[in-house]
């Protein structure tokens, strides 16, 4: 068949595969855009399954976009905590106030006006005018670069400019226009269920029968991609120190990994220090003015990100004075409340009752 049929039965095939196959999640049973832009936004980088509860959370704390708008960061930061990537969390609460305070609680009702948005790339405007308003646009997520390399052959890195470029206006000259919503829907969930990265189900594809790299045995070579990640190692010592007020604390600022969110006090190297190497560190000397401190190593753990590898180690301080006035101080039953990371909150759950 050619590539002009293929081009021209692929829609049809796939929406007939979608009516039988549909995958029933709740942001897919309404076209509320404030709705379906959350679940866009959580589900990036985030796997369905993952996502779902938070999903839920959200909507059950911030029911509209006013809701959200008029929350505190830390109230924000709090509920999507666990799910990573929290400068989605943080876009999210900004581009709420924006289209509180700047549109008049309006959503964009176009492409170009969901792009102006913080934290609305070209893929969620597209999805998200798709599925709230059946505008013809395609996305392109990682499920849909899999399903097409795999299709039509194509060798392109989905990581350059021109796979890019190249794979959206496939993608575009796909769509079934009149039908937007339900074609984008199916060709993602076609990538998550069938065309998957690993172990694809080829028997049950509605397209299999046209794909490229099933029949010249390509389908653990495509999609191609260029870059490779390269993971950065990170030492971090957690200092655990409280007086009769509470436990210290510090808010993480700057543009790095978990801005916004609590953590104990921190003392990053470029490798992990002793106990006696720590203790001549001068934000120990800010938490504790004593002569006398004693650091006693607890427990050590890890957790991996995209780019980088963090190793934590959390070390109890025990000294006769601890300084409170540069820390956030927080008492035992109020640690709950804070967002925090997915390392600190292990440490608490597990070490502070």
């Amino acid at each position: 068949m050619s590539s002009h049929n293929i081009k021209i039965s692929f829609p049809k095939n796939l929406l007939r595969w979608s009516k039988k196959n549909d995958r029933n999640f709740p942001w897919k049973q309404t076209t509320d855009p404030y709705k379906i832009w959350l679940s866009e936004i959580i589900l990036q980088q985030t796997r369905v399954e993952q996502g779902t509860p938070y999903y839920l959370k959200m909507i059950a704390l911030f029911p509209t976009v006013e809701h959200l708008a008029k929350a505190k960061e830390d109230a924000v930061l709090k509920a999507w905590q666990g799910l990573g990537y929290y400068s989605r969390a943080r876009n999210l609460h900004s581009a709420a106030k924006y289209i509180v305070d700047e549109l008049k609680g309006k959503f964009p009702v176009d492409y170009n006006g969901w792009l102006i948005l913080k934290g609305v790339g070209p893929y969620a405007a597209a999805a998200i005018v798709s599925f709230a308003y059946n505008l013809p646009h395609a996305v392109v997520d990682g499920n849909v670069y899999r399903v097409l390399a795999r299709c039509f052959g194509i060798e392109t890195p989905i990581d350059s400019t021109e796979g890019k470029k190249r794979f959206s206006i496939l993608a575009n000259e796909l769509l079934k226009k009149k039908d937007a919503g339900r074609f984008n829907q199916a060709i993602m969930d076609l990538g998550a269920t069938i065309c998957k990265p690993s172990s694809p189900l080829c028997n049950a594809c509605p397209i299999g029968k046209n794909c490229f790299a099933k029949k010249n045995s390509l389908i653990s070579s495509l999609p191609v991609k260029n870059k490779k990640v390269k993971i950065k190692p990170r030492f971090f010592h957690y200092m655990i120190a409280h007086s009769e007020k509470g436990f210290l604390f510090e808010k993480r600022t700057g543009n790095d990994i978990w801005k916004g969110l609590y953590q104990f006090p921190l003392i990053e190297a470029t490798k992990f220090l002793t106990p006696l190497q720590l203790s001549s560190h001068q934000i120990i000397k800010n938490i504790s003015s004593s002569t006398k401190i004693k650091i006693i190593e607890s427990l050590m753990s890890k957790q991996l990100l995209s780019h980088q590898k963090i190793e934590a180690k959390f070390f109890i301080l025990h000294a006769k004075k601890i300084n409170t006035e540069k820390y956030i101080v927080e008492k035992k039953k109020h640690i709950k409340n804070l967002a925090v990371p997915k390392i600190i909150d292990q440490y608490i759950k597990n070490f502070i009752h």
